[in-house]
């Protein structure tokens, strides 16, 4: 058997194959010469797809990552932190954000926790210092207290190109549509929905000033397919007779996006007390709410524009009303349809 005659080669992809003769004889098959040398290419080209399809993966991961606010990131590690960083989360979320303004050694002693366990906490949030972190707390703030006015002035300095302004803001918008599912984690999407097609308890649910027509759009849906909606007036005066019905272990969905609703937050705290599992749809930013949830469901908003846009947030709802109606069809199919016959 004579060795193959490697003394010139050709590329194709990213895989060098040898120039044989008609008299070359390959070990790998006595027939199709090259058999073996095609198989090694396809296999690496298939391995490079995959590594180039984790990457991309990675990479959208890491984008959404460094998009989302400080309270994001500390919902999203909760889950890996210690006894006394958790200590550290909680009293960082209980005087958000004003207490990872302070030093260290003021937040160590404010959150009950030593000073190397917050520069730890920080680290698991993935900011490389203190610095680091307090320097993205403060861009938060500023984004979070951004009027329409400002946004207006800062889109006006933005705006030009030949794209049509319709064809421009569609664009933006289907991005915070990825951007947003890039941002809720799967599980979470998946246990606000499981949650609600269990019909256990009530759901109550509540907005802010724009945002509460997305809590009655939702009500009214999910009126259909399950028992116990419940929709909470967002005025103090009218609150007290409702909440009196709140019994722990029900779950209430709360809508709240810059500039937040202190009204709302209030409500949150007061549904927290009852020991009602409260689950936050809010934006990048984190809605204070998100110091008594349970979930959250972040989305993208930002429109570089006069107003925010709350597209997103609508097709998250649709989303979650789908999968529900999905999970619980055995009884939501019931139920619809002797709302059908009246």
């Amino acid at each position: 058997m004579r060795l193959l005659a490697w003394s010139q080669t050709m590329t194709k992809g990213d895989c060098p194959l040898p120039l044989l003769t008609s008299t070359d004889f390959c070990p790998l098959t006595s027939t199709l010469p090259y058999a073996g040398t095609v198989n090694f290419c396809i296999s690496r080209s298939t391995n490079a797809k995959t590594v180039n399809a984790e990457i991309s993966n990675s990479e959208r991961r890491r984008g959404a990552m460094e998009k989302k606010s400080v309270a994001g990131r500390i919902h999203d590690a909760i889950h890996r932190l210690t006894a006394a960083e958790k200590r550290a989360a909680r009293g960082l979320l209980g005087s958000y954000p004003t207490l990872g303004l302070a030093p260290v050694a003021e937040f160590a002693q404010q959150a009950g926790a030593s000073s190397a366990t917050v520069l730890r906490f920080v680290s698991q949030l993935g900011y490389k210092s203190y610095p680091d972190f307090q320097r993205a707390l403060r861009d938060e703030l500023v984004e979070r207290s951004k009027s329409p006015l400002q946004r207006s002035q800062a889109s006006n300095a933005k705006a030009g190109g030949d794209e049509h302004f319709l064809d421009r803001f569609v664009t933006q918008a289907v991005d915070n549509l990825r951007g947003s599912a890039a941002l809720i984690p799967a599980s979470e999407f998946d246990a606000v929905c499981e949650r609600l097609a269990d019909n256990r308890g009530t759901c109550w649910l509540a907005g802010g000033r724009f945002t509460d027509f997305l809590a009655g759009y939702m009500e009214a849906h999910l009126r259909l397919i399950r028992p116990g909606m419940r929709r909470l007036d967002g005025r103090p005066a009218t609150r007290a007779d409702q909440l009196i019905d709140v019994k722990p272990g029900d779950v209430a969905i709360i809508f709240d996006v810059r500039r937040y609703d202190e009204s709302v937050v209030e409500l949150a705290g007061e549904l927290a007390a009852r020991r009602a599992q409260i689950v936050l749809i809010t934006d990048e930013w984190m809605s204070p709410v998100s110091r008594f949830a349970k979930l959250v469901l972040p989305c993208r908003t930002e429109m570089d524009r006069t107003w925010d846009a709350n597209g997103a947030l609508l097709a998250l709802v649709e989303a979650i009303i789908a999968r529900t109606t999905e999970l619980s069809w055995p009884t939501a199919s019931k139920r619809m349809g002797s709302i059908e016959r009246g």
